[in-house]
């Protein structure tokens, strides 16, 4: 094994464990909502291009790797869809929900 699909092989290793604590976060607390709907579909569809050019070479690390990252996108995508959709029909939109009320309090009554 030379040394570059040993580099390679430990990079797809550490970049895949870097994702897993997003993806059980995510999965276990069903809070998406620092992701926007944008960016994970932009994310999934640079990964479908990117897939005509990963799988045209030999099948090496690179192969894991991309498909992790197509795996963990979709997964994303699918979780962020399928929770909103939950969130929204449990509880009313955010703009029907009435505003706090704020009570001012000025310097000259407090004693």
């Amino acid at each position: 094994m030379d040394l570059a699909v040993l580099a390679g092989i430990l990079s797809t290793g550490l970049f895949a464990m870097s994702y897993l604590p997003m993806l059980v976060k995510a999965a276990r607390t069903k809070d998406l909502s620092s992701y926007s709907i944008g960016n994970l579909a932009i994310t999934n569809l640079g990964n479908v291009v990117h897939s005509v050019y990963v799988f045209s070479l030999p099948l090496g690390p690179i192969w894991f790797l991309h498909s992790f990252y197509l795996v963990a996108s979709a997964l994303m995508l699918m979780w962020f869809l399928r929770y909103r959709r939950a969130r929204e029909r449990g509880r009313e939109p955010i703009a029907a929900q009435p505003e706090p009320q704020v009570r001012l309090v000025s310097s000259s009554t407090m004693v």
